[in-house]
């Protein structure tokens, strides 16, 4: 049976101070609050800032319990330009994780507007390749990379074609899982179709799963585990911390409780 990692998609969120974090808690004891609860967590700051390795080197201290998953910086992902140079500098900051051996995967989350293009596929192969001996994991979420070639190669490369669940709407992945790698990576963002396009991050993933809801997944879960040796689950449901009551549901419903 696989190892099954869960945590949430940040842990950074003030609104979580009350509903998840004792009143009165301080932004800078937040992560050391978040390790109490779980065993990973998914850094999403390094989307919208450039990680660096002394930042993330305080995180181990702060932290020594955590393992760590960490997004690709958005210069990797949604405005590609001249990339090598991002991805020395991002590169580089992840050393003080990779010497602790705590760095679960390097996501790769692109965009609805990253198509399956000649382009983007050869991008994605530099990239990927750059990353060498890096673990990575990769987030589509357009429904055009879901083909046999595309998972072919993820096996291949023994990467991670990440387990989406978000809502039903036309041209978004399939509710699929697929394992390609020895780990499995799964993304729980909430089924708020309504509030899907052109709404702010709360709005979009202010979203609670049901107990039923979250059983179907501990099944999946399941069965994904005669395939892989271990498995990251991350609930991206953060608004007001629903993405902790979910990812404490799911624990008590593997555990058998």
């Amino acid at each position: 049976m696989a190892d099954i990692l869960i945590g949430t998609s940040g842990y950074a969120y003030h609104e979580w101070v009350g509903p998840v974090y004792p009143e009165g808690t301080k932004p800078a004891d937040y992560l050391p609050c978040y390790s109490g609860l779980f065993p990973t967590v998914e850094l999403n700051f390094s989307y919208y800032s450039m990680p660096k390795p002394e930042n993330l080197a305080k995180m181990l201290i702060d932290a020594p319990e955590l393992t760590f998953s960490i997004k690709a910086h958005k210069t990797l992902t949604h405005e590609i330009g001249r990339w090598e140079g991002e991805a020395k500098t991002y590169m580089a900051a992840l050393e003080p994780m990779l010497e602790a051996k705590r760095l679960e995967a390097v996501l790769f989350q692109f965009p609805y507007s990253f198509h399956y293009t000649n382009d983007n596929r050869r991008y994605l192969d530099k990239v990927l390749k750059f990353f060498g001996e890096v673990p990575v994991a990769v987030e589509f979420r357009k429904a055009d990379w879901y083909t046999g070639k595309v998972i072919e190669e993820m096996h291949k490369r023994s990467i991670p074609l990440v387990s989406l669940d978000m809502p039903e709407l036309p041209n978004l992945p399939p509710l699929m899982d697929v394992v390609t790698s020895d780990t499995a990576y799964i993304r729980l963002h909430g089924r708020n179709k309504e509030a899907w396009w052109g709404s702010s991050d709360y709005t979009r993933y202010d979203y609670l799963y049901s107990d039923k809801e979250i059983e179907s997944w501990a099944d999946r879960i399941r069965r994904i585990s005669g395939q892989a040796r271990r498995i990251l689950v991350y609930f991206n449901n953060h608004t007001f911390g629903k993405a902790v009551r979910n990812a404490r549901t799911l624990v008590k419903i593997l555990k058998g409780g």
